[in-house]
């Protein structure tokens, strides 16, 4: 018999959840499991990062301090993250992502997906990044 199980979580220091969703599920035993949802460019108070629509590298950035902020909630670094999935809107924003998740993540590079998508779920979100973490 498993002794594994999930918790979902909506930590504090970040945007709740738009609908009916948790930002992390984590699968509790050894080794735990952790998924971020989808995290999208909003600060805290659930204003727009940049202050501004259209500032890229401002929702990239607080996308990945939400992730961080996610997986700290759960005693995990960035250094646990094992997958990433990011989606753009603009095509040609790589470099742009490439050398804000470089300097976000400080050297780690776990498995990656880049996706140009042409929305996503609010008009002025331009940057979506889910992932997956595993720690003892």
């Amino acid at each position: 018999m498993s002794t594994a199980s999930t918790k979902f979580i909506t930590p504090e220091g970040i945007a709740p959840p738009a609908s009916n969703y948790s930002h992390g599920a984590v699968v509790t035993g050894s080794p735990r499991r952790l998924v971020i949802a989808g995290q999208v460019g909003l600060d805290p108070d659930g204003t727009l990062a940049g202050g501004i629509p259209g500032d890229m590298a401002a929702q990239m950035e607080r996308c990945w301090q939400n992730i961080f902020a996610i997986l700290e909630s759960e005693g995990m670094t960035k250094e646990d993250l094992i997958k990433i999935t990011v989606y753009v809107t603009q095509a040609d924003a790589t470099g742009l992502y490439r050398e804000i998740r470089d300097r976000m993540l400080d050297g780690h590079a776990p498995a990656a997906t880049y996706v140009v998508v042409a929305g996503l779920a609010a008009p002025d979100f331009l940057v979506e990044i889910e992932g997956e973490a595993v720690a003892s």
